[in-house]
């Protein structure tokens, strides 16, 4: 049975072996469950399990931060147990977490089941993205790894666009039925057609992973890079924090953020190729200050909703083809240029992190290239709830009785919301660019003395 697997996948081009398409398809339903669920956790826990605005930021702050901290611990014990019996626990973690998300929704209750969830979410990135790379050669693991972008980007997409109906329907808490059916079905395509391909396990313990995080906090270059870019992803995760309750309550129940959210991945995907091209030859560090210096705009862009109404009235005509709320027009733009950041962001990052390892020690590194999201979720997601309270209230806790003209007085200055990330978004650009000044002006003099 080796000696056959080893056959399959020797070959070049497009040719994977059943293993890798079914890694594929499992992570596709995943990523559909989660960003169906996430797109919406803030409203859930809002709306339906009665956290406060400043309550809901710190929890999914949280669960966001650890989702992002965990699997490189999470994969040492994952190598340990095989691939399939890890993508089986993980898929089971999921499915009870989301199923019981739907069922209770009392403060405790949700918030061991989000726990559920988080740990098998912790589970999928190291099983999934390690399966991949067994069932993928050197000629053809680029290649692999496109594919698995793609299709992570068109579950994140798909998730994303069929939520809103499950959520006007038959209600939001149904939302997390949908993302458990998702998981579900993974899990019986994890048990009966995924066959371990290869019984060559990591011996990394928890204790080497723990000595490569010491590694990487006592790496000032790298501590600087990831402060900075938290920056980036801080601006980044308001399409999950602050948006959905932004668009809501400013346009009502009708709206769809799930579906501007979607924006995002879509600007990626066409984009990412041809940007990465375009700044192939400029260092990483050029390609992320190129991005860095987006960012402000996108949040400019977000809060513009006021300054275009003016203009085009409370319709803005698209070719003469439909209308537009000038608020969604703003949101479609500043979402467009954050997915365009990240094109000129995120693989260079990537790039320029594992380039800082000790040589052997790249994958090692890059189980932590992402504490830039764990620092960002829990600034961004905690700064969002206080905002969101501040500027654009739940209307739950508004006086009874109110007109709409008065209640319009509690949300005429919630696009001031969005100064803040203009903010952080110029200081994290202004700070990239010092960063690559001092960074180029120290690798020159070593160059010089190593001559």
């Amino acid at each position: 049975m080796a000696k056959e697997t080893k056959t399959v996948i020797s070959g070049q081009g497009w040719k994977f072996p059943k293993e890798f398409w079914l890694a594929n398809f499992m992570e596709l339903c995943e990523r559909a469950a989660y960003y169906g669920f996430f797109i919406v956790l803030t409203l859930y826990l809002t709306d339906i399990v009665g956290f406060t605005d400043a309550e809901t930021g710190i929890v999914a702050g949280v669960f966001y931060a650890l989702l992002y901290f965990l699997p490189p611990f999470v994969g040492a014990i994952s190598d340990k147990i095989g691939f399939k019996k890890g993508l089986i626990l993980a898929f089971a973690l999921l499915t009870i977490g989301y199923f019981f998300l739907g069922v209770f929704h009392e403060k405790i209750p949700v918030l061991f089941f989000l726990f559920i969830v988080l740990v098998g979410g912790s589970f999928i990135k190291p099983l999934i993205t390690g399966t991949v790379a067994k069932t993928t050669t050197e000629e053809n693991r680029a290649r692999g790894y496109a594919l698995f972008y793609w299709i992570v980007n068109i579950g994140a997409f798909s998730g994303k666009t069929f939520v809103p109906y499950v959520r006007q329907g038959i209600g939001l808490e149904y939302v997390n039925f949908f993302s458990a059916g998702m998981a579900f079905f993974a899990m019986l395509f994890a048990i009966f057609f995924y066959n371990q391909n290869d019984n060559s396990y990591s011996t990394k313990t928890i204790e080497d992973v723990v000595n490569s995080l010491k590694k990487i906090m006592t790496s000032p270059r790298l501590l600087l890079l990831i402060l900075i870019v938290s920056g980036f992803w801080t601006i980044q995760h308001q399409l999950y924090a602050t948006m959905p309750k932004y668009v809501i309550r400013l346009l009502g129940e009708d709206a769809r953020p799930e579906w501007l959210a979607n924006v995002n991945p879509a600007v990626v995907v066409l984009f990412v190729v041809l940007v990465t091209n375009l700044m192939k030859k400029q260092k990483a560090v050029t390609s992320m200050l190129v991005g860095m210096l987006l960012m402000p705009f996108s949040a400019l862009a977000m809060s513009g909703s006021q300054w275009l109404g003016g203009i085009t009235g409370s319709s803005v005509s698209i070719l003469g083809f439909f209308t537009l709320h000038p608020l969604t027009v703003m949101m479609i733009i500043g979402i467009a240029i954050q997915g365009l950041a990240e094109c000129f962001i995120s693989p260079r990052f990537l790039e320029y992190f594992s380039l800082q390892a000790p040589k052997g020690e790249e994958g090692v590194y890059l189980g932590f290239s992402h504490l830039h999201s764990f620092l960002s979720a829990l600034a961004g997601f905690t700064m969002s709830g206080f905002l969101l309270d501040a500027y654009c209230p739940d209307p739950n806790t508004l006086p009874a009785g109110l007109s709409a003209a008065e209640k319009a007085v509690y949300y005429q200055d919630a696009h001031v919301i969005w100064y803040y990330f203009v903010a952080i978004g110029l200081v994290a650009a202004i700070a990239l660019f010092v960063f690559k000044i001092v960074t180029e002006r120290i690798d020159a003099k070593k160059a010089a003395v190593s001559r």
